[in-house]
C-alpha cells in the first residue's frame, strides 16, 4: 500500500501498525518505493512551525472543554421540576440515599452514582419523584443534574482527543468536537437526571484509553501502556455496570484486542514467551479488572440497598429474608404447612411475583364473568390465601381440634381471604394464552363447586412427606381437568390492572411457570423457627440479581397509549420526545437532534462508504494518492478539492474555507434550534405565530 495513503479513509486499515510491525512493514517497502513517495509528497511543516503545533492543540482542547461545560452547565436549572425519567432516574437515587432496595432492569452504577451525587450537594432523599411535573420546590435536585451534566461535558473533549490521536488532524478533531458540542440531543440528554451522560462517559472514555493505549504500541508495558490499558478496563465495567448495553463497546474493544495479538502472533521477531506476556496483561486488564470492578459494584450495591422496598416482590424468598424491615427478615414462622394457615403462594419464575385475587372481575367477553386470579410483584393484603381441606368447611384453627399438617398429594383449597373466593378453574379459554384455561375467584364464603379442588404437589418428593414453607418447591393440578396452576407472565390490559396472568395450562411439561412456593405462614397453633439459615450467599444473590434484569428487560412493553417510535425513527431525526411541557403555557423541552448535524452524519455514512468504495479500487489499479489525504471524511473531501486545485496556496484556503464553512454551518443550526434544549415559553410551533414555526422542517415534529 501507498505510502502516501497517510491515515486515510480506513484509519487503521490503510495506515501501518506502529511499533515493530510497522517498522518491518516501512523496511518491507523498499528504497525505491520510498524515495518515489518522499518526491510525490508536499513540503513537510518546518521546525519552526512544528513549536507551535502542541501550544495549538492544547488551546483548541481547552475551547472546546470550555465550549463544552458553557453549553451543558447554561440554563441547568430549567425546569424546576421533573423532566421525563428524571422520575425513575431521580427516585432511585433516593432509594440509595434512604438505603431503600429497589428492582430496576439495569445494572445499578449509574443510579448508585446518581445518589451519590445527591447525597454529597445535600439533597436529604425525601422528594418523592412522583411525576413529570412535579415541582422541587425546597429540595436540593442541581447536584444530581450537575453530576450528570459534568460527565455529559466531558463528552465533547474525549471525542476530540480520541479523533486527534486516530487522525492527527486538528480540523478533523475540531470538526468532531462542533457536531457533538452543537448537537441539541446530546445537549438534552446531558442536562438531566439520566442514565445516558453517565453510559456515553464511560463508553467514550473506554474509546479514549483504548486508542491511547494502541498508540503506545511501540513502547508495551510501559508505564502509559500500562495506565491506558487498565483504565480501558476501568471504564468497560463501568460502561457495563450502568446498562447492559455496554456490551457494545466492551465487543469494540475486544475485537481491537483479538486483532491486536493476532498481529503480535504474527511478528515473528517476538518470542513466544512475550506473546504470552501480552495476552496475560490484556486478560487481567481487559477482563479480570472489569469483572473484579463489575462485582465490587454489586456487593456496594447490596451493601447499601438493605432495607425491605418496593423491589422485594420481584426476588426470591430468600433473597427478600437479607432486608431489614421485611416481614422474612429475623422472622420466625412454622415451618411446615398446615391447614388453616394463612399463606402467600409466590411464583419460583424471577419476577413474576404473588397469587393474587382482588374484588374486580374478568371484563365481558373474557371467559367467565367471575374474580380475577393474577400475580402480583409487591406485597399487598390481596396475596394472602387460607389453605383449607376440599371436603369440609370445619374450622381447622379451632382449639379443640388437632393439628393437621398438608402432606405431597392432597386436595386441597385455597380461599381468598379478603374477598372469602376459592381459587377456581374450568375450561373457559385464559384471557391472553390460547390453549391455557381461565382461573378465577369463585364461590360464596368459601362455599363452591368441585371445580375449586386442587391437588398439591411437592417437585422430587414422595406421597406423605409435609410440605416445608419456603423451601419446598410445589405445584397445583386441578382435580377436575388436570391442568396446571402457572404464570405466563403476560401483563394484562388496564382491566387487569396490568398485572401478570394467571392460567391453568393443561401441559404437564415442568417449568417454572408453573411452580411455586408457601412464602408468608400464619398459623397461631404451630411453633416457629428461625429464618436465618434462609440467608443465601453473595454469589446467589449475585446471580439472582442479574436472572431478574434479564426477565425484566424481556418483559419491557409498552403500555397502552405510552409514547412509542419505530427503530427507523431516531436514525433519520423522524421524531422526537417531550421531556418538558405540552402547551403553550407550559415551559417545553424537546429532544430531537440537531437536524442539520443528524442529517449531516447519515450524508457522511453515505459518502463514506462511496468514497470508500471509490479510493479501494482506484489504489488497486495503481492510483497516488497525495499524504494530504488524512483525517476523517470531511476533511478527506476538502483536502481532494483542495489537491484538484493547479495552485497550492489556492489549495490551503479552499480547505481553510471549506473547514470553517462547516463549522459555522454548525454552530449557527444550533443558535437556531437550540430553543429545544433550552426550554421554550408561547405558541406551539404548528402555530404561524411561533418563532420556531418556520423550524419545523418535518410534520412529526411537535415541539
Amino acid at each position: 500500500m501507498p505510502p502516501a495513503v497517510g491515515g486515510g479513509l480506513a484509519g487503521s486499515e490503510l495506515r501501518p501498525r506502529r511499533g515493530r510491525c510497522g517498522s518491518q512493514a516501512a523496511r518491507a517497502v523498499g528504497p525505491d518505493v520510498a524515495t518515489e513517495a518522499t518526491a510525490r509528497s508536499p513540503k513537510r511543516p518546518a521546525p519552526s512551525s512544528r513549536r507551535f503545533e502542541a501550544p495549538g492543540r492544547w488551546a483548541l482542547l481547552a475551547l472546546v472543554t470550555l465550549m463544552s461545560f458553557a453549553t451543558r452547565f447554561h440554563r441547568l436549572d430549567q425546569p424546576p421540576h421533573i423532566c421525563w425519567d428524571e422520575t425513575h432516574f431521580g427516585k432511585m437515587g433516593s432509594y440509595y440515599i434512604n438505603r431503600t432496595f429497589f428492582f430496576d432492569v439495569h445494572p445499578p452504577l449509574g443510579k448508585m452514582l446518581i445518589g451519590l451525587a445527591g447525597h454529597l450537594s445535600g439533597y436529604d432523599g425525601t422528594f418523592l419523584f412522583q411525576k413529570p411535573g412535579d415541582e422541587y420546590e425546597h429540595h436540593s435536585y442541581l447536584g444530581m443534574r450537575g453530576f450528570c451534566a459534568f460527565l455529559g461535558a466531558l463528552l465533547i473533549p474525549f471525542a476530540y482527543l480520541t479523533v486527534l490521536e486516530l487522525s492527527q488532524s486538528l480540523p478533523a478533531a475540531l470538526l468532531t468536537a462542533a457536531l457533538l458540542t452543537f448537537d441539541t440531543g446530546c445537549l438534552t440528554l446531558s442536562q438531566y437526571i439520566l442514565l445516558d451522560p453517565i453510559l456515553m462517559f464511560f463508553i467514550m472514555a473506554a474509546m479514549l484509553s483504548m486508542v491511547k493505549y494502541n498508540s503506545c504500541a511501540n513502547r508495551p508495558f510501559s508505564a502509559p501502556w500500562w495506565l491506558w490499558l487498565s483504565l480501558t478496563g476501568v471504564n468497560l465495567a463501568g460502561a457495563l455496570g450502568v446498562k447492559f448495553v455496554g456490551l457494545f463497546i466492551i465487543l469494540q474493544v475486544g475485537w481491537n484486542t483479538v486483532s491486536d495479538l493476532w498481529h503480535l502472533f504474527g511478528d515473528l521477531s517476538l518470542s513466544m514467551v512475550t506473546v504470552g506476556k501480552h495476552l496475560t496483561a490484556r486478560i487481567l486488564c481487559l477482563i479480570v479488572l472489569p469483572l473484579a470492578l463489575y462485582t465490587a459494584t454489586y456487593a456496594v450495591h447490596f451493601m447499601v440497598l438493605n432495607r425491605s422496598g418496593p423491589g422485594d416482590g420481584f426476588f426470591s424468598s430468600a433473597f427478600q429474608a437479607r432486608l431489614s424491615g421485611n416481614n422474612l427478615h429475623n422472622a420466625s414462622i412454622p415451618e411446615h404447612l398446615a391447614y388453616g394457615s394463612v399463606i402467600t403462594v409466590k411464583s419460583a419464575r424471577m419476577a413474576v411475583g404473588y397469587l393474587h385475587s382482588h374484588g374486580h372481575l374478568y371484563p365481558e367477553g373474557i371467559g367467565a364473568r367471575q374474580q380475577q386470579v393474577t400475580t402480583y410483584l409487591h406485597k399487598d393484603y390481596n396475596n394472602l390465601w387460607i389453605i383449607k381441606k376440599h371436603n369440609t368447611n370445619s374450622d381447622p384453627l379451632d382449639p379443640s381440634l388437632p393439628v393437621e399438617f398438608v402432606r405431597h398429594g392432597d386436595v386441597i383449597r385455597l380461599e381468598h381471604k379478603e374477598t372469602s373466593r376459592n381459587l377456581h378453574s374450568h375450561y373457559h379459554e385464559a384471557p391472553l394464552t390460547r390453549k391455557h384455561y381461565q382461573v378465577t375467584g369463585y364461590g360464596i364464603n368459601g362455599t363452591g363447586d368441585s371445580n375449586d379442588f386442587w391437588r398439591i404437589e411437592v417437585v422430587n418428593r414422595k406421597f406423605g412427606n409435609r410440605i416445608k414453607v419456603l423451601r419446598s418447591r410445589i405445584r397445583l393440578i386441578h382435580l377436575v381437568t388436570g391442568c396446571v396452576l402457572g404464570s405466563s407472565g403476560k401483563v394484562l390490559p388496564k382491566w387487569g390492572w396490568e398485572q401478570l396472568e394467571v392460567t391453568c395450562t393443561p401441559y404437564l411439561k415442568e417449568t417454572l411457570n408453573s411452580i411455586w412456593n408457601v412464602e408468608d405462614h400464619i398459623n397461631p397453633k404451630l411453633p416457629n423457627i428461625s429464618l436465618d439459615v434462609l440467608q443465601p450467599s453473595f454469589p446467589e444473590i449475585m446471580l439472582e440479581a442479574h436472572m431478574v434484569m434479564i426477565r425484566g428487560n424481556n418483559g419491557l412493553k409498552p403500555k397502552d397509549n405510552e409514547f412509542t417510535s419505530k427503530p427507523w425513527h431516531w436514525p433519520i431525526n423522524y421524531q422526537g420526545l417531550r421531556f418538558s411541557g405540552i402547551n403553550d403555557t407550559d415551559f417545553r423541552v424537546y429532544l430531537l437532534g440537531n437536524p442539520v448535524v443528524w442529517w449531516l452524519n447519515l450524508l457522511s455514512i453515505a459518502l463514506y462508504l462511496l468514497s470508500g468504495s471509490i479510493f479501494a479500487v482506484a489504489l488497486q489499479r495503481g492510483a497516488r494518492l497525495p499524504a494530504e489525504v488524512e483525517g476523517l471524511l470531511w476533511d478527506i473531501l476538502l483536502r481532494l478539492c483542495a489537491w484538484s486545485l493547479a495552485s497550492f496556496s489556492l489549495a490551503g484556503h479552499v480547505h481553510t474555507l471549506g473547514i470553517l464553512s462547516l463549522l459555522l454551518g454548525i454552530a449557527y443550526s444550533f443558535y437556531l434550534f437550540h430553543p429545544l434544549a433550552y426550554g421554550m415559553v408561547g405558541p406551539l410551533a404548528q402555530d404561524p405565530r411561533s418563532p420556531m414555526a418556520g423550524l419545523r422542517w418535518l410534520e412529526s415534529w411537535d415541539f
